[in-house]
């Protein structure tokens, strides 16, 4: 993982590079959760939430995907709830 100011840089399945945007980390029932928008979308109409595992060992972090949808959902939520002033979100 990269970072410059608030942007990170992940490789997907694929190995390609894809620019994000950080907007939020969030705690939630134990774990934490970050929030990115995605460099190449345009409109700003997605986010991708994914959980954050430390590997304290090699004192590094990866960020996977969220299979329990309820746990998305709430985090989901929290999101909207932090930056309601921010965005405009559709329901």
């Amino acid at each position: 993982m990269e970072e410059l100011d608030n942007i990170v840089v992940l490789n997907d399945e694929d190995g390609e590079e894809i620019r994000f945007e950080f907007l939020d980390l969030i705690e939630y029932k134990g774990g934490e959760y970050v929030v990115l928008l995605p460099c190449d979308d345009p409109e700003g109409e997605e986010v991708v939430i994914l959980q954050v595992e430390s590997n304290e060992e090699e004192d590094t972090e990866s960020y996977v995907a969220i299979e329990d949808e309820d746990i998305l959902s709430a985090v989901f939520e929290i999101f909207k709830e932090n930056f309601k002033d921010e965005f405009n979100f559709i329901d």
